[in-house]
């Protein structure tokens, strides 16, 4: 998203990628090629086919790509004169590059975080991780073996919780306080204008089925059972209350699982028939289009947030869901930094819900689920703070983003248009 941006803060970028059939169960979305300004430089690189690498169980995208962007950054770094080198990944293998350009080459480094790299939620928690315990401990080692050597030498970090810089600052006394930026993930405004224009078909749902559906595009998890079983268990004591309000309503959750198509399993509907509502949930486990995604978001009679155990998770779909402009419910950790976003914003009901587990987040889910049935009913949009949420936008994000990069470049002799 801050491409768009980029060159209005001085910068100019050449983006660096794997091609799209290097990915394994990830959704081609070939609309998002024309969001990308026609003065960027896109180069894609491929990677071992994974077809190849499942046989040995390996079919992690940044060990089967990691030659092939060393090599073709080397090629770019080496033709052109870049001031600064920029990771925004959650295939956080790829970022061990930048300690290596930057012996090699004398170019800084950044790097966002947008999930936790090295981490013991699961061990802490007891939780099951996606991808099964072997895998688990495989990634924890390379974090372990990793992250230290990336931290050692970078410039700058982002990280799109403050939470997450705690820990660093933690982890690496060495780096200073003004080294660390927590900067949100920004609102794709620029999106939404070209949804609108865009003849984009969403295949969640039928609109003409005379159902009310609300919707939940995203991951899911065992660390979301908590907000999850707030939600189903108000579901099934409105039934109880008034079952003729709630049988023609439908309840889907799109995109749950990072697995590879076909290998995924389902965690929300497992949940639902738990508490009795599983005939009104439908979870379908591989993701779609980005577009497609929004326009089932703008499409919906409602729209649900679904937040982790972990204070730190930062749900990005908040901004989206705001720019639809639906009646919203969300149901997050207390001190999750979205919660606070959606209370300023005013963007809709919120469910916060405390680390103990507290009754009274019961009773607050039911409320909260009226509201939103009252507002679904009425069609009334969220009375959105319009002028509070000007400052989680995609462009000023990038204004921030470059406020970062112009750090991480201080003090060396550069013509003020950047590349990166």
């Amino acid at each position: 998203m801050s491409l768009l941006y980029l060159a209005e803060f001085g910068w100019n970028a050449t983006v660096l990628g794997v091609k799209p059939n290097a990915t394994e169960g990830m959704p081609v979305d070939s609309l998002l090629e024309e969001t990308i300004p026609s003065e960027i430089n896109v180069c894609r690189t491929g990677a071992v086919a994974h077809g190849f690498t499942r046989r040995i169980g390996l079919g992690n995208l940044a060990l089967r790509s990691l030659p092939y962007l060393w090599r073709a950054g080397n090629r770019l770094l080496s033709q052109e004169q870049f001031d600064l080198v920029f990771f925004s990944t959650t295939q956080f293998p790829v970022m061990i590059l930048g300690p290596k350009w930057k012996r090699r080459f004398g170019v800084p480094y950044v790097v966002d975080f947008q999930d936790p790299w090295l981490d013991d939620y699961y061990e802490r928690t007891g939780t099951s991780p996606p991808g099964g315990k072997v895998r688990h401990r495989l990634s924890g080692f390379l974090a372990k073996q990793l992250e230290p050597r990336v931290m050692r030498d970078t410039s700058q970090v982002l990280a799109v919780s403050p939470a997450y810089i705690e820990t660093f600052q933690t982890r690496y006394p060495h780096l200073r306080e003004d080294q660390f930026t927590a900067l949100p993930f920004g609102a794709p405004e620029r999106d939404f204008e070209f949804l609108a224009t865009a003849s984009v078909q969403q295949r969640v749902f039928d609109k003409t089925d005379g159902k009310r559906h609300l919707v939940y595009v995203g991951r899911a998890g065992p660390d979301m059972r908590s907000a999850l079983g707030l939600l189903f268990s108000a579901l099934a004591q409105s039934i109880r209350c008034r079952s003729d309000a709630w049988h023609n309503v439908r309840l889907h959750f799109i995109g749950t699982s990072y697995a590879p198509l076909g290998r995924a399993e389902k965690t929300v509907e497992p949940i639902a028939h738990e508490f009795g509502v599983g005939h009104l949930v439908e979870e379908r486990t591989d993701r779609i289009g980005y577009f497609e995604a929004l326009q089932a978001l703008v499409e919906a009679d409602g729209l649900l947030v679904i937040g982790s155990d972990s204070a730190s998770y930062t749900p990005s779909k908040i901004y989206p869901y705001v720019l639809a402009r639906r009646p919203l419910l969300a149901i997050l950790h207390e001190k999750s930094p979205a919660a606070e976003i959606l209370l300023r914003c005013r963007a809709g009901h919120l469910v916060p819900f405390p680390e103990d587990g507290s009754g009274a987040a019961l009773q607050r889910a039911v409320d909260a689920l009226k509201a939103t049935w009252w507002d679904i009913e009425s069609e009334t949009a969220p009375d959105v703070d319009w002028q509070e949420f000007s400052q989680y936008t995609a462009r000023e994000m990038t204004r921030k983003q470059c406020q970062v990069f112009d750090r991480a470049v201080a003090g060396t002799n550069r013509q003020r248009r950047r590349n990166t």
